[in-house]
């Protein structure tokens, strides 16, 4: 009996807390007509606001995501159901494809990972770059991995992953890729198109595609039905990463074979209304924030030109940095005593190496200030440090 009544106090206490977070995300969160902006979450976020500093590190948007409406109360079923309908036809009208050729999941880490067992195997390679986003692994099916350095011009070599896969099941292409910034160009997509085994795929994923342009994606690929499937991700540009939404294109027998291996398509009303709300407005965001996001990125180009460091030229939110004498981690242990936290050192191929966010003006002012001290201080203040 007793422990009953604990059990029952327990569900009590959970339901209560539960019902204050609720309350307190309405109340700071909830729906505003111009935009909610995320940068003062961004400055309460992580170890660097404790420390007073700056946290460039994780690729993510600081200027905020777009919301419909504004005191409006939480719709009905048949309301959200109109609502999904709304942003799957958005998903498809803007890329111009046809319904059948989107399936919508909550982000575009879901159909990444589904995709490896999905293309992959134990004898079918999943083919990536070098340094690139993610390992391309599966726990679960044990995959094979191939790994091809990037090109001098930082692009993904596809010649050389044919040559060294070229009984592949999946190839991949971050574009731009992660963590360099950098573009591979259509022709070399299509070059893989051309000469990878049949039944083979190639994915494009277009996670940071937005900060590029247009004329850089590939989705009429996928209306030309192609065997591509491309994945977008409203986590970057948008502003979105909190509400997780995203997308997979392609063509419907790839979409099923994705499908198979595991369907999260279900999205949040909030995402929903978020993320109708910035396809509504797509072409005026993409230019306002790829403007903010280049001006901001330049600021600190000139800064590293200026002080004799090096930058990898980018078309992301983000760019690799190196200075002279240093080693990756070096760099990263030397910014985070100025407090400003980077990315970690994740690419051990490239260990002189290290990712940098683009964040406000703000931030990379702040980014600018840190980085000529630890130029003039030198590496061997780093490797006291370290």
């Amino acid at each position: 009996m007793l422990e009953q009544m604990r059990k029952s106090s327990r569900s009590l206490l959970i339901m209560v807390l539960f019902g204050i977070v609720i309350v307190v995300f309405i109340v700071n969160f909830g729906p505003q007509s111009q935009g909610t902006s995320c940068e003062q979450m961004n400055k309460e976020d992580g170890f660097a606001a404790k420390v007073g500093g700056q946290t460039i590190t994780s690729n993510d948007f600081r200027y905020g995501f777009m919301l419909m409406g504004g005191g409006q109360k939480a719709p009905k079923a048949a309301q959200q159901e109109r609502l999904k309908e709304t942003v799957m036809d958005l998903l498809a009208k803007t890329e111009n494809v046809k319904p059948e050729y989107v399936l919508s999941y909550p982000g575009s880490g879901t159909p990444l990972a589904n995709l490896v067992p999905a293309f992959s195997s134990p004898t079918r390679a999943w083919v990536m770059a070098s340094p690139g986003y993610g390992s391309g692994a599966s726990r679960d099916i044990g995959n094979k991995v191939v790994h091809v350095p990037l090109r001098k011009d930082y692009s993904h070599d596809v010649e050389a992953m044919i040559k060294m896969a070229p009984n592949g099941g999946a190839y991949y292409v971050c574009n731009p890729n992660n963590p360099t910034g950098t573009l591979t160009p259509r022709k070399d997509i299509e070059y893989l198109l051309a000469h990878k085994p049949k039944d083979a795929v190639v994915i494009v994923d277009e996670a940071y595609v937005h900060f590029s342009g247009r004329e850089n994606m590939s989705t009429d690929l996928v209306k030309q039905d192609k065997d591509v499937i491309v994945l977008r991700t409203f986590s970057k540009l948008y502003g979105m990463a909190g509400l997780r939404a995203g997308a997979a294109y392609g063509r419907p027998d790839l979409l099923a074979k994705l499908s198979k291996i595991g369907r999260t398509g279900n999205l949040a009303i909030p995402t929903m209304a978020c993320a109708a709300a910035s396809l509504k407005v797509e072409a005026k965001l993409l230019t306002e924030r790829m403007a903010i996001n280049k001006a901001n990125r330049d600021l600190a180009f000139e800064q590293i030109t200026k002080l004799g460091a090096s930058a990898i030229p980018s078309e992301a939110n983000f760019f690799m940095l190196s200075v002279k004498g240093m080693t990756g981690p070096e760099i990263n242990k030397a910014m985070a005593a100025k407090k400003i936290m980077l990315a970690g050192h994740r690419w051990p191929e490239w260990a002189n190496q290290i990712r940098v966010t683009v964040g406000t003006k703000e931030e990379m002012q702040k980014f600018n200030a840190a980085l000529a001290q630890v130029v003039q201080e030198g590496p061997a203040k780093a490797t006291a440090q370290a």
